[in-house]
């Protein structure tokens, strides 16, 4: 699994500019982008969904990582033991 950082944007009647960054793992930038949303959208309250509908989203998701551990063995090792 990768480590994926997705950002969202947009305008608000209330408080100017709304940003949030939200951290998720998932195999793809398509799933990230998607579990993210999820996320972000569950916690907004039924107007901010209006003005975020009606004044557009921004979503910006660039690639942190993965999370998957290497094995501390090597190759080389497992075969002569």
């Amino acid at each position: 699994m990768k480590t994926f950082e997705v950002r969202f944007h947009y305008p608000d009647r209330n408080e100017g500019t709304v940003e949030s960054t939200v951290k998720v793992e998932a195999s793809s930038l398509p799933g990230a982008v998607g579990k993210a949303t999820r996320e972000f959208v569950k916690g907004l309250d039924r107007k901010q969904r209006f003005d975020m509908n009606k004044n557009g989203l921004e979503i910006t998701a660039k690639s942190v990582g993965t999370t998957t551990e290497a094995p501390t063995g090597t190759s080389a090792e497992a075969a002569a033991s």
